[in-house]
């Protein structure tokens, strides 16, 4: 499955439960399903460079809610 189709899935979803699909959440779907990220900063950074108008809270939301629909999965690693 392409990165794309994958998009369009988890958007597909997302439509089924009842939430809005703005221009910022379709950026952020393919921001983190482009890459691994190790925090939701580094997410936020990579899309500042393509919306500036992005903020932190929608990023910190968008990732929630993925993790609450079961489409990602966060983990704490730490590494010495």
């Amino acid at each position: 499955m392409s990165q794309e189709e994958k998009v369009e899935e988890v958007i597909r979803q997302l439509k089924e439960k009842g939430y809005r699909i703005t221009d910022q959440r379709k950026m952020l779907l393919r921001i983190i399903l482009a890459n691994e990220y190790s925090s939701c900063k580094e997410i936020y950074f990579a899309a500042k460079k393509i919306d500036d108008q992005v903020g932190i809270a929608t990023v910190y939301r968008t990732i929630q809610l993925l993790e609450d629909m079961e489409l990602i999965h966060k983990e704490m690693v730490v590494r010495i």
